[in-house]
C-alpha cells in the first residue's frame, strides 16, 4: 500500500478571527483537504500530486492588509489525524443541554450527547456559526419534521436535528471528506434517519423540507437561497450560517426578495446565524 505523501502548511495568523475562517475556506476551494486550528493560527495539508508551486496565488487573505499572516511548509509522508485532533479537540456543552465531544472524552451530562470522531470535516461545535445553529434547533419544534443539512461538515446539525424528532433528514456536502465523516458520525450515533449524499444543490431537484439548515458561507449562500426556497413546504423554517453581522441586512434582503421572511438571528463573535420562515 502506498503511503500518502502530504505538503503540510503551517500559517501563523495576526489576528486569528476572521482571518482563520477566511483563510481555511480559501484553502479549501484551493484543494487543500485538511486543516488543524492551532493557538497561533492554522496547519493545512494538501496530496502531493495535488499540490504545485502556484498553490496560494488566488488566495486573496494573503494580500490583505487586515491580516498578518506568514507560513512555513513541509513535505511529510503521513499524517496521522486522529492524533493531531487530540491535541487541539476539546468537548464542547451548548446551552447546558447538547454536548459535543470525541470518543476518548468523558461523556457530559447533557440531554444530547453527540459524539463526532472530529477527523478534518469542518462542525465539531467549536465555530462560532456551528455552535449557534445548535442552539437555533435546540429550539425549534422538529418533531416529525424533514430536514435538511446542507453542507452538513461532520453531520453533527443533522445527528442533533434526529435527536429532536427530526424524519427522514438529508445531509449533503460537496466535500468527499465530509460526506464521508458524515456518514461515519451518523452510524457512530446510531441515528436512523439520516441519509449522506455527496454533492451540492442539484441534488435538490423536486425534493421538499419542513426545515432546511445551511452553515456555509456568504457568497454560497447568496446564490443557493432561491433554491433553498424552492425546496421549503408552506411555512418552513430556514435556518442560516456562515456569514458577519454585516452581512446580515444583504442575506435578509436576498431572503426576503425569495418570500422568506426574518424571524431571529444570533450573534456570537460577528458571526450571525438567522432564522427565516417562507410566507
Amino acid at each position: 500500500m502506498t503511503v500518502p505523501i502530504y505538503i503540510g502548511y503551517y500559517f501563523t495568523i495576526q489576528p486569528l478571527q476572521p482571518a482563520t475562517e477566511i483563510l481555511i475556506a480559501e484553502l479549501g476551494y484551493a484543494g487543500f483537504e485538511s486543516f488543524v486550528e492551532t493557538e497561533t493560527g492554522v496547519e493545512a495539508f494538501i496530496q502531493k500530486p495535488e499540490w504545485n508551486e502556484h498553490i496560494l496565488d488566488n488566495i486573496h487573505i494573503l494580500n490583505s492588509d487586515e491580516f498578518e499572516i506568514t507560513y512555513t511548509t513541509k513535505e511529510i509522508e503521513q499524517v496521522n489525524w486522529n492524533k493531531e485532533w487530540e491535541k487541539n479537540f476539546n468537548p464542547i456543552v451548548v446551552d447546558d443541554i447538547c454536548g459535543v465531544r470525541a470518543p476518548f472524552h468523558e461523556k457530559s451530562d447533557v440531554m444530547y450527547d453527540i459524539v463526532i470522531e472530529p477527523k478534518m470535516s469542518f462542525g465539531t461545535g467549536h465555530h462560532e456559526t456551528t455552535h449557534m445553529m445548535i442552539q437555533h434547533l435546540l429550539k425549534a419544534d422538529l418533531e416529525n419534521q424533514k430536514v435538511l443539512d446542507m453542507g452538513c461538515g461532520t453531520g453533527v446539525l443533522a445527528i442533533l436535528a434526529e435527536m429532536r424528532g427530526a424524519q427522514p433528514i438529508d445531509a449533503i456536502d460537496i466535500d468527499n471528506w465530509c460526506y464521508l465523516n458524515t456518514v461515519e458520525n451518523v452510524e457512530r450515533n446510531q441515528c436512523k434517519h439520516i441519509t449522506a449524499y455527496e454533492g451540492d444543490v442539484s441534488l435538490l431537484e423536486d425534493k421538499k423540507y419542513d426545515v432546511v439548515i445551511a452553515n456555509i458561507n456568504r457568497n454560497i449562500l447568496l446564490k443557493d437561497i432561491s433554491i433553498y426556497a424552492k425546496t421549503l413546504k408552506s411555512n418552513g423554517q430556514l435556518f442560516l450560517s456562515g456569514f458577519y453581522s454585516e452581512d446580515l441586512e444583504l442575506i435578509t434582503k436576498e431572503c426576503n426578495a425569495n418570500n422568506l421572511e426574518f424571524v431571529n438571528s444570533l450573534d456570537r463573535n460577528n458571526w450571525v446565524a438567522a432564522c427565516y420562515k417562507l410566507k
